[in-house]
């Protein structure tokens, strides 16, 4: 079991992971007491939190969460036990733009406060049962106080969505005073530790502090793996006997960070070890060592300080990281004949062309390389990328369908070895928010060929597609598609995807019913 040292959700009041809120909010629930619930919606300038940072109010004034670093938090106190008296859900501005002109925010900017004071119970429950259980949940809060949660229904006007994900998750293995450290420091940050120890005093001496911690047997009888892709494993001593088995285990899970205590020395023998034991290079290179941002540390407290503070960054940017070595694909060169004498792709939709909209797709990500495959550079449709990094590709015979267009694209990054998948993006799909390309990267994990999106019922684009099944690819001919082929790979992943979201323009008609969406 996973958890935390001296973490109590009833009593702590500046608790900062929604399930800890949430969970807050639900035992207030449980004892007769009402709890209104406040989602940060809207920051402007310097803010302490992240847009969807909750905060959990009851009758009495008691709290959990924060907003702020203490400038607003106790008048946020106050009106949400007003909103629990009304019943009425109620939007706050703080700081520029805010008729509060006593309640200034120091960093200038300004920040907007959603209060639910009636929040549905059946949603809350649902949001925490997914936290539980390690997955991510996209919910949207609504300004007149309703949930909604993944594909339940399109974006309302005002609504915010964010994507709330598991906890930071070490699993450390190891012995003696950095081990240890480590794993008291991790508890004293509200993250779910378990501590995996080889010798009897590492283990009674983590039980004194309240950190979890099993015994290793023998390196051919490890405990079941139950990494996530929101865990981190470290290896916290060295042992040739243990060393194997327990970074083999890890490599073969979705652990989103990998890592070795030793020196550069070290580090080099345990690889060419695992090279010999017959892991990949690919593998391999998993394995960070040594670990730490400050360099030949000798001190276990400052060297668990260095390795937490590497495994939060690693953790902040493993999107980042994913989406540096993702190729993008944009399919634009198809003839859309059901169209009629017109192209569908340069039709206006509120503002601006379909084509455009399919461009805004991505969210702001270090991406690869961008790549469109159009029908000619001398086509209309290219104008939709001037002033972009978009790379255009010539499919010269588009009426050959789809698949013709993907493997140009294919071959123009597949002897790139940066690269490590492709996502594929439709130029007739207007309505796919950025929100969904970044749930795709976070499905993805190295054992993942590939993730693609559940349009409810059936599979099909934007997808991740890992390198591992581009030879598969090779043989899509036509208007086929990618999930003919995927479909029946084990591992495959799927998000959902709206009907809304997931509408691609066709006809006029689907053209019509695209803009009465965006409108209403």
């Amino acid at each position: 079991m996973f958890t935390t040292l001296g973490m109590d959700h009833l009593t702590s009041s500046f608790a900062e992971h929604p399930l800890d809120v949430l969970k807050t909010w639900q035992d207030w629930q449980a004892v007769g007491q009402s709890a209104a619930l406040l989602v940060l919606c809207e920051t402007v300038g310097g803010a302490v939190r992240d847009i969807g940072a909750l905060m959990a109010v009851n009758q009495e004034g008691l709290h959990c969460g924060y907003m702020s670093g203490g400038c607003i938090d106790a008048d946020l106190i106050l009106r949400a036990q007003a909103a629990l008296r009304s019943g009425r859900p109620q939007q706050i501005r703080y700081g520029a733009g805010s008729p509060f002109i006593d309640l200034p925010l120091p960093c200038g900017g300004a920040i907007e406060v959603l209060m639910l004071p009636t929040p549905d119970t059946a949603r809350v429950t649902q949001i925490i049962r997914a936290l539980e259980t390690r997955q991510a949940v996209s919910v949207q809060f609504h300004p007149k106080g309703a949930i909604r949660l993944g594909a339940q229904g399109g974006t309302e006007t005002g609504a915010v969505t964010v994507t709330y994900e598991p906890k930071l998750r070490v699993r450390l293995a190891g012995r003696g005073a950095d081990c240890l450290a480590l794993a008291k420091l991790c508890c004293a940050s509200q993250i779910e530790v378990q501590v995996f120890c080889v010798d009897d005093a590492d283990l009674d001496a983590a039980t004194e502090l309240g950190v979890p911690a099993r015994a290793l047997e023998t390196p051919q009888t490890l405990p079941v793996l139950t990494d996530d892709a929101w865990t981190a494993f470290v290896l916290m001593f060295h042992d040739r006997e243990w060393e194997g088995p327990l970074l083999s285990q890890a490599l073969s899970g979705p652990a989103f960070y990998i890592g070795a205590v030793g020196s550069h020395q070290t580090h080099a023998k345990r690889c060419a070890a695992l090279l010999d034991s017959g892991r990949s290079d690919d593998d391999v290179k998993r394995i960070r060592g040594p670990i730490g941002l400050v360099p030949s540390l000798r001190n276990a407290s400052h060297l668990a300080i260095s390795v937490l503070a590497e495994l939060i960054d690693a953790f902040r940017n493993r999107l980042a990281h994913r989406a540096a070595r993702t190729a993008v694909i944009l399919l634009a060169a198809g003839q859309a004949k059901r169209f009629g004498s017109d192209d569908k792709l340069l039709a206006e939709l509120n503002g601006q062309s379909v084509l455009s909209h399919a461009l805004n797709a991505l969210p702001d990500l270090p991406f690869g390389p961008c790549l469109a495959v159009v029908p000619s550079l001398d086509h209309a449709r290219t104008e939709a990328f001037a002033q972009s990094a978009w790379r255009l590709l010539v499919n010269p015979n588009p009426e050959q369908g789809q698949a013709s267009s993907l493997q140009i694209g294919l071959a123009a990054i597949e002897a790139d070895p940066s690269i490590d998948q492709i996502l594929i993006l439709l130029a007739d799909m207007p309505h796919v928010p950025a929100r969904h390309i970044s749930a795709l990267l976070r499905e993805l994990t190295p054992q993942t060929p590939a993730v693609m999106s559940d349009l409810q019922p059936s599979l099909g684009p934007p997808a991740l597609i890992k390198r591992s099944a581009f030879q598969a690819l090779r043989g899509l001919s036509g208007d086929a598609g990618a999930k003919s082929i995927l479909q029946d790979l084990p591992g495959l992943t799927t998000v959902p995807l709206t009907a809304r979201h997931a509408q691609d323009i066709d006809t006029p008609q689907d053209l019509n019913l695209a803009k009465a969406l965006t409108d209403g």
